[in-house]
């Protein structure tokens, strides 16, 4: 990773990289019979591979919210404000896997970054698991934009 570049992408579960194979191939199958709508069900399998996330350039002082489908992003670059303080906090995360009528919700526990702004306006800037590489993040964006961090993983917040 570059040291002024930091990227955030949503992992894609395994259920829904499960469904997007099982259409790719469904898909397939129907093209080799002679079908024109395995083509829709291969397009299809696209958007069950699909990531989402945000990207942060220090060094120009950038920062875009994408989408990213096969490692190729999409989204446009805005000027980063001036970035009053980060926060690290603690977060459970729900994601939804649907198919058809079935729905199941999977929830994670995270650590979350964001880059405060103008008072309460907020940037998602990292998202993990892991504790110590949260506070790892946060203190080289403090470090590079002279900035707070405020941990907000316990229930006393606390400025460091």
């Amino acid at each position: 990773m570059n040291n002024n570049k930091i990227v955030f992408k949503r992992k894609v579960h395994f259920m829904r990289s499960i469904f997007g194979i099982a259409f790719f191939f469904m898909g397939i199958a129907w093209i080799v019979t002679g079908s024109l709508f395995g083509m829709i069900f291969c397009g299809m399998s696209i958007f069950f591979f699909n990531k989402d996330g945000s990207e942060i350039d220090l060094e120009i002082r950038k920062y875009r919210t994408f989408t990213e489908v096969f490692g190729f992003r999409f989204g446009s670059w805005d000027d980063l404000p001036e970035i009053e303080y980060v926060s690290v906090f603690s977060t459970t995360e729900a994601v939804a896997v649907r198919v058809l009528s079935a729905e199941a919700i999977v929830k994670n526990d995270i650590i979350v970054l964001n880059l405060f702004y103008n008072g309460n306006h907020r940037i998602k800037a990292y998202s993990t698991a892991d504790k110590e590489d949260a506070f790892k993040i946060a203190k080289q964006i403090a470090g590079i934009l002279k900035i707070d961090i405020l941990d907000a993983t316990e229930a006393e917040s606390k400025w460091i």
